[in-house]
């Protein structure tokens, strides 16, 4: 039977916590790993008990996030921030295979920027196109701020403006530093404008997912190209990157080379992936294994449904919280309204020294991680699926006597 372990409460952006069933089911796997006498951390990749639990592992993403059978489901390495390469370097030498003629100036990547990661990505994309394409920022959030330079905002849909033929749009789902994300209303002004893209057409849609990754349903999810997400906030440890890929993404880039395409590591390619059931190196197996425990322990308890609704009711009472410390002048909201996401609400402390006794107070009552991002500071508090709704009570328990403690110290 579970135990605390002496453990705390971790409200870290990521790594961030796990279910302590699968903490508990991971020991027992690194000393014997589905029978073979061998720990998880031993087993050769190759082996079928493993490979039998990759099937199963890709089965159960597959049937919650109900992935079509015209998208693959990949694994991998190297986080998000490899997929900020290994996006463009796929996707811009599928567009030389379609269109061999294309100049620099006819190959635009398309980039919206609502926050640090996306910025990034972005930046990025200019390092590695240099030359043979242009990027090209859709929107950036910065510009309809409160300041004029914070990412605070998801912008309206009419200053949205997408390119003629791209070879790539790109968007950030959630933006973990800045708690800021996409409504998956589609009647919100702060949802993605689908409507704005090409119609019946396999548009090159890049979302990166990876701090909301099965939280609840991705929309659209068919009209994407390329989902990717880091597995350390959501669904298990850091060294696991999950791509979802339409067919049609997964390009032989040696022949693209030969038209004048960039060269792609094989690492880096969808297709060495996707050949090789993306086993063409040794896997992050440990890693793997514990996705794979919390994927199966999601569908036992109702798949990504059952945490939409949970985590729709932590965000609520959260924000509802941070509102009402907002009215009492202890708390100051960095996020436009409409435009906050349920899995990294950030909000400042107000008051000479009250960020840090809102830190040090909360740690002594066993809550750790709520410290925000160093680039902008103040105070975030992720609600991943581990999150339990309890662990939420008990930060807006602790908001709520640290509001009654502090109100009119600011005023």
């Amino acid at each position: 039977m579970s135990t605390d372990h002496g453990r705390v409460i971790n409200f870290g952006a990521g790594p961030s916590a796990l279910p302590l069933s699968v903490l508990e089911e991971t020991q027992k796997g690194l000393l014997n790993f589905a029978g073979t006498g061998i720990g998880i951390a031993e087993i050769s990749h190759r082996s079928k008990e493993f490979q039998a639990f990759l099937t199963e592992f890709e089965h159960n993403i597959r049937t919650q996030l109900d992935v079509p059978p015209t998208h693959r489901i990949l694994f991998t390495q190297g986080g998000g921030t490899a997929q900020f390469s290994a996006v463009v370097l796929n996707l811009l030498a599928r567009y030389r295979l379609l269109r061999p003629q294309a100049t620099a100036a006819d190959t635009v990547l398309d980039y919206v920027v609502t926050g640090s990661w996306s910025k990034k990505a972005a930046e990025e994309a200019r390092r590695l196109s240099g030359g043979t394409a242009t990027v090209r920022t859709v929107v950036d959030a910065r510009v309809y701020s409160k300041d004029g330079k914070s990412f605070d905002n998801i912008p309206p849909h009419a200053e949205f403006a997408f390119s003629e033929d791209p070879a790539l749009i790109y968007y950030c789902e959630n933006e973990t530093v800045d708690g800021v994300e996409f409504s998956h209303d589609p009647q919100s002004p702060a949802s993605f404008p689908f409507h704005l893209l090409k119609q019946d057409a396999l548009v090159p849609l890049v979302a990166d997912y990876s701090s909301s990754f099965m939280c609840r349903p991705i929309p659209r999810l068919a009209d994407h190209a390329v989902i990717y997400a880091g597995a350390q906030k959501n669904i298990g440890p850091a060294g696991l990157t999950v791509l979802i890929v339409r067919e049609d993404c997964i390009v032989d880039v040696d022949a693209a080379t030969k038209l004048g395409a960039a060269p792609v590591p094989l690492i880096l390619s969808y297709k060495t992936l996707a050949d090789s059931g993306s086993l063409y190196n040794t896997p992050s197996v440990l890693a793997i294994y514990m996705a794979g425990l919390v994927v199966k322990r999601m569908k036992e308890q109702g798949g990504v449904p059952y945490y939409e609704e949970v985590n729709r009711r932590k965000a609520k009472k959260l924000y509802a919280a941070i509102h009402e410390g907002e009215q009492k002048g202890v708390f100051r909201r960095k996020v436009q309204q409409g435009s906050e996401s349920w899995m990294n609400a950030v909000f400042e402390v107000l008051g000479e020294g009250a960020e840090k006794r809102f830190l040090d107070g909360a740690e002594k009552e066993g809550m750790k991680g709520l410290k925000g991002h160093r680039s902008v500071g103040g105070i975030r508090v992720s609600l991943y699926n581990a999150v339990t709704e309890e662990d939420v009570d008990k930060v807006i328990a602790y908001m709520t006597q640290f509001m009654a403690d502090h109100a009119g110290e600011t005023a």
